[in-house]
């Protein structure tokens, strides 16, 4: 079969159509990003210095960020400051492996070593079961902890354990792992 000037055309325009289709699309999605990039940044700066106070309400200020190095990872952390912008505690975002990936959570230290409060800044979980570990009940559990926390099921917590999310056993143990790693950082600093 022979492929005449006709056919060529019928190939070539809707292929050079499809390609100025896609220039445009990405130099609209280009213009858009530099247009929003901005404002995405201030939000993004705003959430987390929201976060910071929820996980340690008794702070006024934070410093800037900084990293620690905990056993080959580099985890980033904030002092926590009083009024008179002395150091209380410690504010530390770490992550510990969950069952549909990595659990992002953000831990208060008080100078004590004990838990402040805890938020989770990242979490792809089961809907329904390992979701259920942004509940305040389960977050509320760690507060006052220290040293290493461990993780039980179907009975009452006693001292420096928790009691595991019912059917996600896993996303219980990566919360914990991910504060227990910013218990050893606030050591560490």
């Amino acid at each position: 079969m022979r492929i005449d000037k006709l056919d060529k055309k019928q190939i070539l325009i809707p292929a050079a159509a499809l390609v100025a289709i896609c220039l445009v699309a990405t130099l609209l999605l280009a213009i858009t990003n530099k247009i929003t990039q901005p404002k995405i940044e201030q939000l993004n700066i705003i959430t987390e210095q929201e976060t910071k106070l929820k996980v340690f309400e008794n702070a006024t200020a934070f410093s800037d960020a900084k990293k620690y190095n905990l056993d080959g990872v580099e985890y980033t952390y904030y002092d926590a400051l009083d009024e008179d912008s002395n150091v209380i505690g410690t504010v530390v975002v770490s992550a510990s492996k969950g069952y549909g990936g990595d659990v992002k959570i953000m831990t208060g230290v008080d100078a004590d070593g004990k838990v402040t409060g805890v938020e989770i800044l990242d979490i792809n979980e089961t809907a329904g079961l390992g979701m259920n570990a942004k509940g305040e009940d389960f977050r509320k559990q760690f507060i006052g902890k220290s040293e290493k926390i461990s993780v039980i099921k179907n009975k009452s917590a006693e001292g420096n354990e928790i009691v595991a999310l019912t059917g996600a056993t896993i996303t219980s143990k990566a919360v914990t792992n991910a504060v227990n790693i910013a218990l050893s950082v606030q050591k560490g600093v």
